[in-house]
């Protein structure tokens, strides 16, 4: 798959999670891919905070990239607080 159509196909997944992150005052920003088998992504508001973001971000972030992304193989949240 080319870049460009990995990174689309991405932010399509980001987009269809983000109203269910948002409804409870959460949301999540792309930051990158490296290679073609990771996505790096920054969790926000409440889900920035949230003790079960682990959970959120397998269960919903990575699942629905995968959906989209298929050659994806993990989704890591980057917390920029800590660089």
């Amino acid at each position: 798959m080319e870049d460009t159509e990995l990174k689309e196909n991405v932010l399509k997944a980001l987009d269809e999670i983000r109203p269910f992150l948002q409804n409870d005052g959460g949301d999540v920003s792309f930051i990158s891919i490296e290679g073609d088998h990771t996505v790096n992504v920054r969790l926000e508001g409440t889900c920035a905070e949230c003790n079960i973001n682990t959970i959120t971000l397998k269960i919903g972030v990575e699942n629905t990239v995968k959906k989209h992304a298929p050659s994806i193989k993990k989704v890591i949240a980057i917390d920029f607080d800590e660089s």
